[in-house]
């Protein structure tokens, strides 16, 4: 479905259709998670906006480039990664999305021991032409302490997608 149709489609349905597009966004973050989670990068990529823009201590452009910098991710010993959005709004026009919540990194440190690390991302997203949401911004922030146990929850809890 084009842009223009789902904008137009959003404004004559009203709420139902804001609502459906926050579903999808929902969806679309946490099937992104699942395949950090699972280890596949080629699922992983997929999500990533040609034209993407992952901000930390440098911006990396694009899905080849994230996804090399997330390599450590998908190796068998290295860290895991996970993240459930919290918030999604979309845009009026419902081709732009916001989606930010809670992520966690397990990792072992130099004696082995498990250390868990807690923080927030933030992705912006856009539908495409096809009617497919990809990421074209994302960024995070380590949090000073762990989350609350609701925050934390959100990352064993069942979803409807």
């Amino acid at each position: 479905m084009n842009k223009t149709l789902l904008a137009t489609l959003c404004l004559l349905c009203g709420p139902a259709a804001f609502a459906d597009a926050v579903d999808d966004v929902r969806c679309r973050e946490i099937a992104f998670s699942l395949s950090a989670e699972e280890q596949d990068i080629a699922a992983f990529a997929s999500f990533i906006d040609p034209d993407a823009r992952f901000v930390s201590n440098s911006v990396l452009h694009g899905p080849d480039e994230v996804a090399a910098a997330w390599q450590v991710f998908f190796e068998a010993d290295g860290p895991s990664i996970a993240w459930r959005p919290q918030i999604v709004e979309v845009l009026e026009d419902g081709t732009l999305a916001l989606s930010r919540g809670p992520y966690k990194v397990v990792s072992a440190n130099v004696d082995g021991d498990v250390v868990e690390s807690w923080g927030t991302y933030n992705s912006i997203w856009r539908l495409d032409a096809d009617g497919n949401w990809h990421i074209i911004f994302d960024a995070g922030s380590p949090a000073a302490a762990p989350p609350d146990e609701a925050t934390q929850a959100l990352l064993e809890a069942d979803d409807d997608c």
